[in-house]
């Protein structure tokens, strides 16, 4: 099948992603314009998404809400479809894309069905089940929130859904899931702190086992067999992992004299 270029500006932001940049880049098929924000890579990246016909723009990181939207002022499209390196485009997304381009578009912004991966099998239950993210936006319609962790593209007008997946592997073992939540943590601990946010000793100490009542029951993890099992564990460890940090910064911070 022949893909037409697509009139959009492809946006990803990367840091050290030279193993997924391309595979990424590739799955959008030929677009207008590939536009790359990267905060410090030192594995490559910038070299090969260059090499892709990338335009590179290497800058500092001031949270993935206040990168994207650096990404959506740069785009040198009308519309801009926001991707990360780990995540692909299904070929049915790819046709679905395609298709709003032959013909008048309804809606200012489109959601895509983003599928996890979890040890090369997709996650059909659980808190990383498949979800709606909106991902195609006409530019100036649509502003990203949700300063240091948890990022959403918010629309001010009504969004319309694509067919096909956009295919997400986060983790590509458990080495990584184990490293990416420790960097969660220590997000969580700081923006905690900002907030004003409060833990007690309930926090961590319960908190894991609801977590993994909700995603391995209440969100049916169960559907994914032992892969379920051992995704909804980890992710528990993950939440008790968050609430012992936070509880750490706020007992370094109460410690703190203070200022005379």
């Amino acid at each position: 099948m022949i893909v037409s270029m697509l009139p959009l500006t492809l946006a990803i932001i990367t840091r050290d992603e030279v193993s997924r940049i391309s595979l990424a880049i590739a799955s959008a098929g030929p677009v207008a314009e590939i536009l790359v924000l990267d905060s410090g890579s030192t594995d490559g990246t910038v070299e090969r998404a260059r090499e892709l016909g990338a335009r590179v723009e290497c800058v500092g990181w001031p949270g993935y809400g206040a990168q994207k939207n650096r990404a959506l002022a740069m785009a040198g499209q009308e519309w801009v479809l926001s991707i990360d390196a780990d995540e692909v485009l299904s070929a049915d997304l790819l046709q679905s894309i395609q298709s709003l381009f032959e013909g008048p578009m309804a809606y200012s912004a489109y959601a895509v069905c983003r599928r996890n991966h979890w040890e090369g099998r997709s996650v059909r239950g659980g808190v990383y089940g498949p979800s709606w993210k909106t991902r195609l936006v006409r530019k100036g319609r649509g502003c990203w929130v949700g300063g240091i962790l948890h990022e959403t593209l918010e629309i001010d007008a009504p969004v319309g859904r694509l067919q096909g997946f956009l295919e997400h592997t986060p983790y590509r073992n458990r080495e990584e899931f184990r490293e990416t939540a420790e960097n969660y943590a220590l997000l969580f601990a700081q923006k905690g702190i900002r907030d004003g946010r409060r833990a007690s000793w309930w926090d961590p100490a319960f908190r894991p086992l609801l977590h993994f009542v909700k995603a391995y029951l209440l969100k049916a993890g169960f559907l994914d067999g032992k892969a379920g099992w051992s995704l909804a564990r980890l992710e528990a460890a993950a939440v008790g992992l968050k609430w012992r940090s936070l509880r750490s910064a706020i007992g370094n911070q109460d410690r703190v004299p203070p200022k005379e």
